[in-house]
């Protein structure tokens, strides 16, 4: 009989045990989801405002109907405008934030990716220069590079190719477009500079 009960003592232990650790692992999780959802909060929370990124430009610097023109090349449609400036124009930041990728690729050439306010990627490109590194903390307004046409933009007219660009979907911008299903994801700029004082 002591044996039995032996049993059954040791079977609860180990059953309050498990029960203790799952707990545990559970709460450890519901605190990290917790984290992760204020993280994503706040960054919706923070005050965006975009400035016009290239400098001396104005709104004859750009066609107000470039956004998603279509045919563009390679690319479609036309996923962001297109401001043109004479050679040495500064390239400044349009909002504050992180620096998350700097460098060459194909189409674009030289290009800046910057993660700003309400998680929107600002993506410039066509830079004759870049001023910054990769993981540094940009400032509204703080000059990160020279206005080029590298990339696809070779013997076109010097111009930065400006994108905002939302890894969450906004479904209610989808329209039936060319890859107008892709306007979730791609954010007109020229709206927000209409609204800007140039």
């Amino acid at each position: 009989m002591a044996f039995k009960k032996r049993r059954t003592y040791d079977f609860f232990l180990v059953l309050s045990k498990l029960i203790y650790d799952l707990n545990f692992k559970m709460a450890r999780k519901n605190h990290l989801l917790l984290l992760l959802i204020i993280i994503v909060v706040l960054g919706f929370i923070f005050p965006q405002k975009i400035s016009m990124p290239v400098e001396g430009a104005n709104h004859s610097s750009y066609h107000p109907q470039s956004f998603w023109f279509y045919p563009w090349g390679r690319s479609g449609t036309h996923k962001g405008v297109d401001i043109f400036a004479k050679q040495g124009k500064k390239i400044f930041s349009a909002t504050p934030g992180l620096v998350v990728f700097c460098g060459e690729i194909s189409m674009g050439g030289n290009v800046i990716l910057i993660l700003g306010p309400k998680w929107r990627f600002h993506y410039y490109a066509h830079l004759k220069e870049i001023k910054i590194s990769t993981w540094s903390w940009i400032n509204r307004e703080e000059i990160i590079g020279i206005v080029g046409n590298t990339g696809n933009a070779i013997g076109k007219p010097l111009h930065l190719h400006y994108s905002i660009i939302t890894p969450l979907p906004y479904v209610w911008l989808a329209d039936e477009d060319r890859e107008g299903w892709k306007k979730m994801f791609y954010l007109n700029p020229i709206p927000y500079f209409t609204n800007s004082n140039l």
